[in-house]
């Protein structure tokens, strides 16, 4: 049951997956958005500049139904003048033609932002396949598609219908009317039509949006496992990863205890912890910790520095102190620089006897190191 479960397509799709089908060209696309854009953008057109159009409407017809003796007679004559005319309807419907295909082109942007995509371009052959043509032809997608069609041919039809029914003795009068006063007619009807189907399609386009968002991301819905996968994939494989952290302690652990032998001294706890310090070197404000660490670690550290001959000092409270508040490479706090100070005082005269002989220092016994900086004070 929990294998099954995995296999189920649960999951919200990653902003990976999400990137991965952008780049494929798989997005969420509403054919009804663009259709209701280019009707927007045709409609506004034929409202605002339905005057104009009326206008130049009715200089092109009287143009073209003037002819003088000469034109009639001459055909050559007539093909100029229908160059000219042809120009100035094209010019008179450049802004509605410009209008309708920036809303074409651009309505695409509303949804998805500019996306291009050569991966859609390419020719797939698995489309080719007829059992996969007929799943697609029964699939869910297209069922609801169909249901789309017809409700939009019903819904813009019916509409159709009753603005005809509605200006009905409107249309019949057009053919008894003269052509100066029923062109401004007939485009006052077509503008009130396309503005009646525009308010159609605005519906069809509020309930098409949200399906073609909510199936698309359906669609890339991911399982368990693929999430799993993917973490693996961009974060790395666990197992991995934590072997890749051992082997950086490991190297990090060696480094410090190569360190251990350059240390002027090694406070101890005595077995629970032990602090290597080293000062002295150009640029060094304050004594630093070049190696730390607690129970067999701080054993092998004591261990290191006894075979090299570093100086170890018995500090239970210092030990802990720095063990607790300080890091490698790090200088030591400045509260206890005056317990060091002390540390190392009686390092450097140990040094001294070793080499010039006399009376043997005495190690620091009582090392001034504030109650708040000892873990086991507090």
């Amino acid at each position: 049951m929990a294998e099954d479960s995995d296999l189920e397509k649960t999951e919200q799709p990653s902003q990976r997956k999400l990137d991965q089908a952008r780049e494929k060209g798989q997005v969420a696309r509403s054919r009804e958005l663009s259709t209701f854009a280019v009707l927007l953008a045709g409609g506004g057109a034929l409202w605002f500049m339905g005057a104009s159009f009326t206008q130049h409407m009715v200089k092109m017809l009287h143009d073209g139904l003037t002819l003088d003796r000469d034109m009639a007679f001459n055909v050559y004559l007539l093909i100029p003048r229908l160059h000219d005319l042809s120009l100035d309807m094209l010019f008179t419907f450049a802004p509605f033609l410009l209008a309708v295909l920036l809303a074409a082109a651009f309505s695409p942007l509303l949804l998805n932002g500019w996306l291009f995509s050569m991966e859609a371009l390419q020719p797939k052959f698995s489309k080719m396949n007829p059992v996969s043509g007929l799943a697609r032809m029964f699939s869910r997608t297209a069922i609801v598609e169909l249901v789309k069609a017809i409700s939009k041919a019903a819904l813009v039809g019916g509409i159709a219908a009753w603005v005809i029914w509605h200006n009905k003795e409107a249309v019949m009068a057009l053919g008894t009317q003269a052509a100066v006063a029923s062109i401004p007619q007939m485009g006052h009807l077509v503008g009130a039509s396309f503005m009646m189907i525009v308010g159609a399609m605005l519906l069809i386009v509020m309930i098409d949006v949200p399906f073609q968002l909510w199936d698309n991301n359906k669609k890339l819905m991911m399982t368990k496992e693929e999430v799993r996968q993917e973490s693996k994939e961009t974060e790395g494989d666990p197992m991995v990863k934590g072997r890749i952290r051992s082997l950086q302690r490991e190297a990090a652990r060696k480094r410090m205890m190569a360190a251990v032998p350059t240390a002027d001294v090694v406070v101890t706890n005595p077995t629970h912890y032990a602090v290597a310090l080293k000062y002295g070197e150009k640029g060094m404000r304050a004594p630093v910790v070049v190696a730390k660490g607690s129970h067999l670690l701080a054993q092998r550290i004591r261990e290191i520095a006894e075979a090299n001959h570093v100086p170890i000092l018995e500090a239970p409270p210092l030990a802990r102190a720095l063990h607790k508040h300080t890091e490698l490479g790090e200088s030591i706090p400045e509260a206890l620089y005056t317990a060091v100070a002390e540390v190392l005082a009686y390092v450097y005269q140990l040094h001294r006897y070793e080499k010039q002989g006399g009376v043997r220092p005495q190690e620091p016994k009582r090392l001034p190191v504030p109650v708040e900086l000892d873990p086991e004070a507090r």
